[in-house]
């Protein structure tokens, strides 16, 4: 089998897209809650930047599975996903200031 024989595109199982949807969901919501527990212990913004970056990752993957094409995003999904990582990145620069 060739790397072009296989056909590209949108994802057109439902149960997979519904599956694997739901197991990012879960898995970011889990990562979150190790850095909401890790921000407890140090109270260092970064673990909740990063516990709000997982958080909207997984709830945002989450919304697409009420969407008839669960695998498409729309306009202000990525929007979230945009601030989140804004956030990330606006704590890291934060972190790395105060170090230096």
């Amino acid at each position: 089998m060739n790397y072009h024989d296989i056909p590209s595109g949108p994802i057109t199982h439902l149960r997979l897209d519904d599956f694997l949807l739901g197991y990012i969901a879960a898995a970011s919501a889990v990562v979150a809650l190790f850095f909401l527990r890790f921000w407890k212990q140090t109270r260092d913004f970064l673990f909740i930047a990063f516990a709000v970056f997982f958080l909207v990752q997984g709830g945002t993957r989450a919304s697409g599975l009420s969407t008839a094409s669960p695998n498409l995003a729309t306009d202000w999904v990525f929007v979230l996903r945009l601030l989140a990582v804004l956030l990330l990145v606006a704590a890291i620069l934060r972190k790395n200031s105060r170090s230096a």
